[in-house]
């Protein structure tokens, strides 16, 4: 599992993530320190599944190295955990007590909820408990899409964390959806910079309803991992999906998104991603996506570029 804690090397650099991140959560700890470690793979997990982009960091401090820190916030225990918010202390937990440090932490979800709304990050469906938004994992330069409409919106588009404008009627409308051209499918090749778990897909459509020739959404859809390469239609029809799935009016929320499990056992070892939207849902010759958002668990850096084959489809 690749780490998304931050190792602090200097208190400039620390200083610096106080003002870019709205929360940051600090572990101070030493080698030597064996309740340090005992409790390192909880606080982990955690990072894992509550970090986000300049809204909620988790770093790691060695109080050896980094003591004009540790005198600064007064640690004088191993190890102290201390939460920031606007580069404040508001929580602070000494000791390995792992019901406590926990504690602390859903009371934080609960902030990370609140404040996703209001910072630009934005969420069309409830990420699974113990997993976390993995969408950043995309190595956007390398996706693929076939048969889109060239009127519509680049690829990088199905990847941005921000609301879509479709769901905002007094703004103004942008063209940050992708369509299809020629019929209702899509072949989208996602290659990632890791090896992840995939645990669900969550996707999100908003064709306009008061348009009689609005696009659908999407209704049939095949999903393939681990091909060095996008496939072309005729290949995909041929070839039997990782999974498959079928979406029906229920399967869509009030924000126009589908949360999608996936069969867990089969995506533990992901390294690319072909989501073939084999039909739309309805009578319209195109079909439309909006967002697209992958959650589950990263792991181990890969060489950009290079993709190979890992583990099995079966």
């Amino acid at each position: 599992m690749s780490s998304k804690t931050v190792t602090i090397a200097s208190k400039a650099q620390f200083d610096g993530l106080l003002k870019s991140s709205k929360i940051v959560v600090a572990d101070f700890f030493a080698d030597w320190c064996g309740p340090c470690q005992q409790i390192a793979p909880l606080y982990e997990t955690l990072s894992q599944s509550l970090s986000r982009p300049k809204l909620v960091t988790f770093v790691k401090i060695n109080n050896d190295e980094q003591t004009e820190l540790a005198q600064q916030y007064r640690v004088t225990g191993l190890p102290t955990f201390l939460v920031f918010r606007d580069g404040k202390v508001i929580e602070k937990v000494q000791g390995a007590n792992p019901s406590e440090l926990k504690s602390v932490v859903q009371k934080l979800a609960s902030e990370v909820e609140s404040l996703g709304s209001g910072s630009g990050l934005w969420s069309g469906a409830e990420i699974p408990k113990g997993y976390s938004d993995i969408t950043d994992e995309v190595e956007i330069r390398n996706c693929e899409l076939l048969n889109a409409d060239e009127d519509a919106g680049p690829v990088k588009v199905l990847f941005e964390s921000s609301k879509p404008s479709a769901l905002d009627k007094s703004a103004e409308q942008k063209k940050d959806y992708v369509q299809s051209g020629a019929d209702d499918q899509l072949l989208l090749f996602i290659p990632f910079q890791a090896t992840i778990k995939l645990h669900t897909l969550q996707i999100t459509s908003l064709p306009p309803a008061d348009d009689e020739d609005a696009p659908s959404r999407p209704s049939e859809i095949h999903l393939y991992i681990n091909r060095p390469q996008n496939m072309d239609f005729s290949e995909a029809d041929d070839t039997d999906p990782t999974q498959a799935i079928t979406l029906t009016d229920k399967d869509w929320n009030a924000e126009g998104t589908a949360n999608i499990p996936l069969r867990f056992v089969k995506f533990q070892k992901t390294t690319t991603l072909i989501v073939y939207v084999q039909k739309g849902d309805g009578e319209a010759e195109t079909v439309r996506l909006d967002r697209i958002k992958l959650i589950g668990e990263a792991g181990s850096k890969r060489e950009m570029g290079k993709l190979q084959k890992v583990g099995d489809e079966e």
